[in-house]
């Protein structure tokens, strides 16, 4: 038999056989490279950004990471709304691009974003949903990792039941202290705390009617949704007691509408635990990066506590803080 009849009958063999057809080189010719390119590495981790929004400056975050071996996938916050999975990135000589669906944009066009690594540092360009183009850049966010245990300051009041000292509202103010409570009546402003913090044990209680919406901004950077969900709720991050985006709670241990409830929140460094109405239903987990409508995304920097009040009415009673020394 030819030699190169026999080479072709035993491959042909194998695929009956369920197997894959070695590759066998014919006489005379070279087998074609098809693997794909490596990945760059040097795009790995996760970025601070920091994007020109029409001359102010608006936060998002970005991580990439590996799938395989030849592919980048990663997860993006923009402005706001939540984390969005990116299922590819399509890279090359250190550039770099991918779109995300739109969430609560305006626009009916794919968000794309393309970028650029200069040396330890990304720069790039954001195209919305409407296909106006902004400038972005991009820094190493800090691992924020503490080398031992906090020890802890003295409790101190951040809301002083009698007005507002201390807070300053985002915009045009809509917060009243009735009674020693803190009322929004209505979506409006978000508070401010005008102290910064690092690392810190807060303690909030609150009341919100029926279908109401906020949240509490942990350094100014991570929410922790409140949300009138029942506790048949199926969990997520979008929920009562949940890191907006990323860190999904064990249980809703919501009481329900017109009652007054309680958040203990622990953050040290990036990790933290939530315990919702004496429950705790996230345990020292790691917050990957800012959520939707931070103030900044300056992760390795103080930051305020801060209180949303553009989703629905809302009320607290305390607001106490215990600082790391």
């Amino acid at each position: 038999m030819r030699k190169d009849l026999l080479v072709f009958s035993i491959g042909f063999l194998f695929l009956l056989a369920g197997g894959t057809a070695p590759a066998f080189a014919m006489p005379g010719r070279a087998i074609p490279a098809t693997a794909p390119a490596p990945v760059d590495s040097a795009l790995l981790g996760r970025w601070d950004i920091t994007i020109d929004w029409d001359g102010h400056p608006a936060p998002s975050w970005l991580e990439i990471r590996q799938s395989g071996n030849h592919t980048l996938v990663g997860s993006f916050v923009g402005t706001a709304g939540s984390a969005r999975p990116v299922s590819k990135i399509n890279s090359a000589q250190g550039r770099f691009n991918f779109t995300i669906p739109v969430q609560w944009e305006s626009g009916d066009r794919d968000i794309v974003i393309e970028g650029v690594l200069e040396g330890d540092a990304l720069t790039g360009t954001l195209t919305t949903s409407e296909g106006k183009k902004h400038s972005w850049k991009g820094v190493r966010a800090p691992y924020l990792k503490r080398s031992s245990t906090p020890s802890w300051g003295k409790p101190a009041n951040l809301f002083n039941g009698k007005d507002l000292e201390g807070w300053k509202a985002s915009g045009e103010n809509q917060w009243v202290v009735k009674n020693g409570i803190l009322i929004s009546p209505h979506s409006g402003a978000n508070l401010i705390s005008e102290q910064k913090f690092t690392d810190f044990k807060l303690h909030v209680e609150f009341r919100y009617g029926k279908g109401s919406n906020s949240g509490v901004y942990l350094r100014g950077r991570y929410e922790v949704q409140i949300e009138d969900n029942p506790p048949s709720a199926h969990p997520t991050s979008e929920l009562f007691s949940g890191v907006y985006g990323f860190l999904r709670p064990s249980e809703i241990a919501a009481l329900g509408p017109d009652q007054w409830q309680t958040y203990d929140i622990t953050l040290t460094g990036r990790m933290v635990t939530v315990v919702a109405n004496g429950k705790t239903v996230i345990s020292n987990q790691e917050i990957p990066g800012i959520t939707g409508g931070a103030l900044d995304s300056h992760e390795g920097e103080p930051g305020p506590i801060y209180i949303q009040g553009d989703h629905g009415p809302i009320e607290f009673r305390k607001i106490v803080i215990t600082p790391a020394r």
